[in-house]
């Protein structure tokens, strides 16, 4: 029998997490850190960077960070350049930020289309592409893009966030295709309703807090340190035959067909 314990081993590998001074993003480093890779740390916001990369020091992991503005056109080649620069090798590269414009599509700005579509769908193709030259140079290592459950259900206000996560489940699954053979792998993973510092404002709002929870299988809304687990799987040994998919976290969001129960 194999020892399934080392398929989630990242001893010896290096990651690459932007994004990683909250929320997902953070719970992500901390945990690909727990499982013994060295971390590279990216975010734009320097205070929250800084605390993220003590955290994972003080728990004994290995990390360096490095602000960075993903709009900068050439941010992700420089992320992906320092990341190889501090650690020799970039095996796994996890993509988190995204924006939202929330209003209905008609009231959509030419400006604000730009924002949410920039950030989202252009800077994480930048990404993807900068780290997968080098893994498929290197003929291995994990792509992982974070998607949302927009990427296949929407709702009123969230039309051009939807259109993009679902373009970024396409840019995976064409990675996937184009660097299978060399060995890389891409993957897509889906937050339902995650507690973040970017979802807090919506505990101002009782009724829309709790229909969300409402919405999921599970009754309530999820912790980043869940997401965080399957970007471990996804970085790890242990998802070697997984690629070209979205990995759904979301409560079984997805799954139930609203809440109503009718008498059975």
């Amino acid at each position: 029998m194999g020892n399934y314990r080392e398929l989630l081993d990242l001893t010896g590998q290096a990651a690459l997490v932007v994004g990683a001074a909250s929320g997902i993003g953070r719970a992500s480093a901390e945990a690909l850190a727990a499982f013994g890779a060295r971390v590279a740390l990216a975010d734009r916001d320097e205070r929250g960077l800084e605390e993220a990369l003590k955290a994972i020091r003080r728990a004994g992991g290995e990390a360096e960070a490095k602000p960075l503005d993903l709009m900068a056109p050439e941010a992700a080649e420089e992320a992906v350049a320092w990341t190889l620069e501090r650690f020799g090798r970039l095996d796994t590269l996890v993509s988190t930020p995204a924006v939202n414009v929330r209003k209905p599509l008609l009231a959509y700005t030419d400006e604000e289309v730009d924002r949410v579509v920039d950030l989202n769908l252009k800077a994480t193709l930048r990404l993807l592409r900068a780290g997968g030259r080098v893994m498929r140079e290197r003929g291995s290592g994990s792509l992982i893009a974070f998607a949302s459950i927009r990427a296949l259900v929407v709702e009123p206000g969230q039309g051009v966030y939807a259109a993009t996560k679902a373009g970024i489940l396409q840019l995976v699954r064409t990675l996937a295709a184009e660097l299978g053979p060399y060995g890389v792998r891409a993957n897509a993973i889906a937050p339902g309703p995650i507690e973040t510092p970017l979802t807090e404002p919506i505990k101002a709002h009782p009724e829309w807090y709790r229909a969300y929870a409402e919405k999921t299988a599970l009754l309530r809304w999820g912790k980043p340190e869940e997401v965080a687990m399957a970007v471990v799987f996804l970085a790890a040994p242990a998802s070697s035959y997984v690629t070209g998919t979205l990995f759904l976290v979301d409560g079984g969001w997805t799954a139930v067909d609203g809440r109503f129960t009718p008498p059975l």
